[in-house]
């Protein structure tokens, strides 16, 4: 791709710091050092942002020479919140607007067919939430209805869901249902199985009692895959507590289990965040490997998704696109993101995570974003690598494809870096972590962010990271020193 076709870097993002630096202040803040990027949109992002009113044309043009892409659809509902959540969840007011909401989710898509094309191809597609399973399975055979008509599905595609073992359990015919639709993959969170962590985190309703009977369930519907998610680094999560977790989902026999680290930033716990040490996150991680390895889930160093099926990756179509080849994908739904070659935008409701906003912009006829970004290529890039990283690996080829140069152009002094660390080596398809990189997770991450955040983490303090907007005066008189000194 022509280097034209990318907005200009803002000042910060003009700035260079060496990698030992940029590392070492990944790993001091590895609570937010990580792959969910960037960290502090309104700082790192604000010069990029696009004016609502030239949404419309400036989606048009982001989406122009794609003709594939996947297809994620948010389902916000929860029947509570569970205290970890980062994600847009709305309140117990709002459940008894399902069907409503169901609907706007089927007009945004026409939005979205009206605006574009029906050419373009959906190579994966991910029903999330939130509770996808909370709704009746009625208003989900209309929103994949929808979703088919709208766009060309490729062959063979798999179509993933996502449910609750206290739903599962409850509601086999539901569960049927869903696989009649044609979705084969089923993912279910579990998180953990400490009684007293269940009901810190606002998750008892869906302990150890249901998940037997869940995991019948599915397998009486149809399902052959099958993903169980667990979650790790909790301020009152002991070894041995994760081991009972780790030991329980395998004795469910899921084709895969995917490992999610607690991310404290926008939760309800996030004043827990200083008491997880990174040994402790390290410790739980080197346990979690050699209990899954033995038990014959294979996973590369770094990745967090478990596979005990021989050539399959673990995780759905669409997650696999996108960190694979850096696919487009098109969020719909309340907050959902929205990722091109050259934008990345979240939808209405994001930042008040209630339904008033999206309902307001979809009766009216508008794409309902809330934020728009038109990015230069060192965001892009680095949202690119940061998803990547979910396998371990940064592909050569798609990068390469991309962005039109090899990842040791874009990176010289951080490829460099992290062979030299033995935290990646090169094979003939990526540069990929070892075990060493997976250990320092964050350091790596933080290496490939763009200039404007790098500088926020050199100079932000561990337990300050809901605080990350005063350090904007600091970062942008450190790019401007910078700058001067380079001119």
């Amino acid at each position: 791709m022509p280097t034209s076709i990318w907005n200009a870097p803002a000042l910060a993002d003009q700035l260079r710091f060496s990698a030992s630096v940029c590392f070492e202040a990944g790993e001091r803040n590895h609570h937010i050092a990580n792959t969910a990027y960037p960290v502090a949109h309104n700082e790192t992002w604000g010069a990029y942002r696009v004016a609502r009113v030239r949404h419309r044309d400036v989606v048009r043009q982001a989406f122009t020479g794609i003709d594939d892409l996947c297809l994620y659809a948010h389902i916000p509902f929860c029947e509570t919140r569970c205290a970890y959540c980062e994600y847009t969840v709305v309140g117990k007011s709002e459940l008894t607007r399902s069907a409503a909401y169901m609907r706007r989710l089927n007009k945004e898509l026409a939005l979205y067919q009206n605006l574009l094309d029906t050419s373009r191809t959906v190579h994966g597609f991910d029903i999330g939430g939130g509770t996808p399973s909370f709704v009746e399975a009625e208003l989900i055979a209309e929103l994949v209805d929808t979703a088919r008509h709208s766009f060309r599905f490729a062959a063979n595609i798999v179509i993933s869901i996502e449910t609750t073992p206290k739903i599962a359990a409850a509601q086999p015919h539901k569960i049927a249902a869903l696989r009649r639709l044609g979705i084969e993959r089923i993912s279910m969170g579990l998180q953990v199985v400490q009684p007293d962590l269940l009901r810190a985190l606002n998750r008892e309703g869906n302990g150890v009692e249901h998940h037997f009977r869940a995991v019948e369930h599915i397998r009486r519907a149809g399902f052959q895959k099958l993903n169980l998610d667990l979650m790790y680094g909790f301020a009152d999560q002991s070894l041995d507590s994760w081991r009972a977790t780790l030991d329980h989902a395998i004795r469910l026999d899921p084709e895969y289990i995917t490992l999610y680290r607690m991310r404290y930033k926008s939760t309800r716990i996030s004043d827990q965040a200083s008491r997880v040490r990174i040994g402790q996150v390290r410790e739980q991680a080197g346990l979690a490997k050699t209990i899954l390895t033995d038990a014959g889930f294979i996973a590369n160093p770094g990745k967090n998704t478990y596979s005990r099926i021989p050539g399959d990756s673990g995780t759905s179509d669409y997650i696999t696109r996108r960190v694979v080849d850096g696919m487009p994908y098109l969020g719909l739904g309340l907050g959902a993101q929205t990722f091109t070659h050259t934008t990345i935008s979240y939808n209405d409701g994001a930042a008040g995570k209630n339904l008033a906003p999206y309902f307001k912009s979809v009766d009216a006829g508008e794409l309902p974003i809330q934020d728009l970004y038109d990015l230069p290529l060192e965001h892009m890039m680095a949202k690119m690598i940061c998803v990547s990283l979910y396998f371990g690996e940064i592909d050569r080829r798609a990068f390469r494809d991309k962005f039109g140069r090899a990842i040791e152009e874009a990176y010289p002094d951080e490829v460099a870096f992290v062979l030299q660390q033995g935290l990646m080596v090169n094979t003939d398809r990526a540069l990929s972590m070892t075990d060493l990189g997976a250990m320092h997770f964050s350091g790596l991450c933080a290496l490939f962010h763009a200039p404007s955040v790098k500088a926020l983490l050199i100079h932000s303090e561990p337990d300050a990271h809901d605080h990350l907007q005063r350090n904007r005066r600091i970062a942008l008189s450190v790019a401007q020193r910078t700058t001067t000194a380079a001119a």
